[in-house]
Formats: C-alpha cells, structure tokens, sequence
C-alpha cells in the first residue's frame, strides 16, 4: 500500500512492490478520477526522485516499501491520453511527452485556466517559458528559519516570478509578459476570465442599428475610451549584440559623414535568466535598408531587398527583432565625446520616434494563442544611440505600450512641431472617429493647454529595455 499526496487530496493505492511503475501509474488515474492535468510522480517532497513510467523498472526498485508516500505533481507539456486497445483487447492508461502546441488545447502553464482562444504558433521562446514552473527558489534563512531542512516557512519559501518586492530588489521596472500571464491565472478562479484583446480604436463594422458614421454612432459599436497608464509587463527585456563589431561597423557611418542612421536588428528570441520568466533578443546582424539622412533627420526609401533579407534570415534561423538608430552630436571630437540631451528632465524617445516605434510593433505582431487576435502586443524592440551622462555613446532600448501601438496603428496619434516630447491624439471628423483619450498630467516645467488638441508626454507610453554587448577576448600563442 502506498500513500499518494497531490493537489486533489490524498488517496491510497494498493499495490505490491515488485508491480511494474506503469501499473502505478494506472491506479493513480483510477484513485484520483477527478485529475484532468498531466501528471509526474515523486519519491521525495523536495521533487528530487522522479519515478517514470515504465514497463521494466518496478517499485522496488526505487525504494518504495509498504506505507511510503510520494508525490503527485502537475506538469507541463504532456498530454494524458487513453490508447486505442491493441490486438489483445487490452487498453492501458499512458503519459506520453510532447512539446506544447497550440492545436492542444489541454497544454497550458502550470496551474493556469486562462482560456486558449486562438490557434496560431506562438515564438519557441514562449513555449519553452510556459513549461517552466517559474517560481524564485530561495535557500534557507539561518536568522528566521527554524525548522528543519525538509520543511518550508514563509522566509524560505520559493517566490512567484511577479513579486514586487524582488523585481524592486532587482531594479526590474515592469515584469516579463509570461510573468503577467502568471500573475492573471494566480487567482481562485485561475485566470479563467482573463482577457488578452488587443485595444481597438476603431468603430465596429457591421452594426445596423442606425445609419453609418458621421450620422450616427451607438454604445455597441463605438470605441471604448483610452486612459492612459504605465503598462506593468514588457514583452521583451533585455537585448543583446552577439559581438560589438556589429554597432561599430554601424556606427562608421556617423563617424565619418555625421549624419544619422537607421537599420534593422535581425537575430533570434532566447530565455533570460536574470528576470523571471523573462525573454531576451540577441542580435545578430544589423541590415541597413536604403535610407536619405542628415545631421537631424533620416528617411526610409522604399527598399526592393527588404523581401530576400527577410528570406535570407529565415535560412539562417533569424528573424527582425527590432531597428536601431543613432541620435549623436558630436561635442569634442579630440575627446570622443558627444552630447547628452535624452534623460529624464527632457525626454528619452520623441513622439515621431514613439509614433514610429508603434508602427514597426504593429507590422511584427505576438503571436499569442491567449487571445481571439491570434496575436498580443509585439516583441519587436527599439534601440537608440545616443549620449549618456558621462558625454559617452552607449544604448538604449524601449518598447511603446499596447496602448501607444494601438493609437498608432489607428491613426489617433500624431506628434507635434514645436515639442518633441509631446504627441497629441486627434478630434474626431467625419470621416474618422477618435475616441476620447484621458491621461494625468505629470509635466512640471511645461504646460501646453489646447482647444483643439489632447496634449500629453508620450514617455508614460516606454517601456525600458537594458542593452548589453558580448565581448570576445582573444587569446594569441
């Protein structure tokens, strides 16, 4: 007799020692008739000795006498199903081990009921994060923990991956999206009334209750209003160069004409262990699309290639995570070094480069199976080349809000002329409608009252993202 502890409770299953794994298995299915989740089981509380299921290993193999208890714990990526009976008549109950797709909809993240809504193939990045439990391990406090080593109190318990304190601890301003989806499906109804639809500014077509816009518009199909806040998660949170080579072949441009430049990042999403459940994009190579530029400005010309790079990444395993820019003023050129006017008394994007910030979010959509879209929110990532406080070139790396993509890519949102760090969201005319745009006014030295026009700062709008570069050291014999 064995004692099974899981989630549901704990149950008995009589069975010898010398039974095979399988056949425990079996019996743990039948004693706990309500699991619908994928399953392992454990010797240990501590999840250090997993007993697999097989048709050669039995229980004695694996310690297990008479009285013991072990652990029944859900898992993510497998998929429990009942096989057809085979040529003896004979069914068996099996755990078979697959990886998390879309098109099955019983593969989701530990514990979470958020409803799948969509079937798309999401980034392998977002799979892989999905399986993983997620939770911060911490060791035993000596001060405050006293009880043993096989027991847990609140000093030493693992935490979730969108705990406050210790993204604060981390200085981590918004936590990673697949952390948000965690904390959506931490509740008691584990996230099975949680929405992920993507904002629209735009009137629902298709209502026949009164006559078209401008002659008229009803609660059904008119847009919701828009009020703006700082988005809590980031799809993306750190952006790596695989070699430095990359930005100073790119910035060789600057250097010797001193005008601007554009180009994009192609590279490839990875796991980024030091944010929880967090993604970073490595980038591998930096294409330069055709482009007029001068000392203040750069403008994209229409670029016949654009189609074979893409193809040609794709060959390689790459894709484009983002586009980069530089915005440098030379300040002594004996020195090195360049102006620093982006920081927090000015501002750190302009609109125009909020503005097209979204409209690059928007051509590279999530794919995300959590939303009726097929899509939420964007990866796609910006970097700037600028000046820091110390007069020295460095980068940084932003992402605009879904809000921010939203009135972007509906055409609400326009910058203005005279400054730069404010956008202003359109009125409504007859042949558009704009819904109506709320925001808190938290500018201390300037104040831009308008009759016409919704002013605001569009830094509530920027997610900060860190930017790194590997560095390769070589050694010559």
């Amino acid at each position: 007799m064995l004692r099974i502890q899981s989630p549901e409770g704990t149950r008995r299953v009589d069975i010898d020692n010398l039974a095979i794994t399988r056949e425990l298995f079996e019996k743990v299915l039948n004693a706990f008739e309500t699991i619908e989740y994928p399953f392992t089981l454990y010797g240990k509380r501590d999840k250090s000795q997993e007993i697999a299921s097989s048709d050669t290993k039995t229980l004695a193999s694996y310690g297990l006498k008479h009285g013991d208890m072990i652990f029944l714990s859900p898992i993510a990526g497998a998929v429990q199903h009942a096989e057809q009976p085979n040529g003896n008549g004979k069914a068996k109950n099996q755990i078979s081990y697959t990886s998390s797709s879309v098109s099955t909809p019983a593969l989701s993240m530990p514990g979470s009921k958020i409803p799948i809504r969509s079937t798309v193939d999401e980034d392998q990045v977002d799979l892989l994060l999905q399986k993983m439990d997620g939770t911060v391990k911490r060791k035993r406090d000596p001060k405050n923990c006293l009880h043993g080593d096989n027991s847990s109190c609140i000093h030493c318990l693992p935490l979730e991956p969108y705990d406050a304190s210790y993204l604060k601890d981390l200085n981590v301003k918004h936590m990673s999206f697949n952390a948000y989806l965690r904390k959506l499906s931490s509740g008691l109804d584990g996230g099975k009334y949680a929405n992920l639809d993507n904002i629209s500014c735009r009137i629902k077509p298709g209502c026949t209750g009164h006559p078209p816009w401008p002659k008229g518009v009803c609660s059904k199909c008119q847009p919701k209003a828009i009020t703006l806040n700082s988005q809590p998660y980031r799809h993306v949170d750190n952006i790596v160069f695989e070699n430095p080579n990359l930005v100073e072949q790119f910035l060789h441009y600057w250097r010797v004409t001193g005008r601007q430049r554009i180009g994009f990042l192609y590279g490839k999403f990875d796991v980024h262990l030091d944010v929880p459940l967090g993604i970073k994009g490595t980038v591998a190579a930096i294409y330069e699309p055709p482009q007029e530029s001068t000392r203040d400005s750069v403008r994209l010309l229409p670029d016949p290639r654009q189609s074979l790079v893409d193809r040609l990444a794709a060959k390689l395993g790459l894709s484009c995570i983002g586009w980069i820019f530089t915005d440098l003023v030379a300040e002594d050129v004996s020195k090195g070094t360049v102006r620093n006017f982006r920081n927090a008394e000015t501002h750190f994007l302009s609109a125009q480069e909020c503005v097209m910030a979204g409209q690059f979010q928007s051509l590279h959509p999530n794919p995300c199976r959590f939303s009726s879209d097929g899509y939420f929110g964007s990866k796609f990532v910006t970097v700037c080349v600028t000046g820091d406080s110390q007069n020295q070139v460095h980068m940084e790396g932003y992402q605009v809000s879904n809000q921010c993509q939203a009135l972007v890519r509906d055409e609400c949102l326009v910058p203005t002329k005279d400054a730069s760090e404010l956008a202003y969201a359109r009125q409504s005319t007859a042949e558009k409608y704009i819904p109506d745009v709320y925001y808190k006014n938290t500018m201390k030295k300037k104040r831009v009252d308008s009759d016409r026009y919704v002013y605001f700062s569009i830094q509530v709008s920027l997610q900060f993202i860190h930017v790194w570069m590997k560095y390769f050291f070589l050694f010559f014999s």
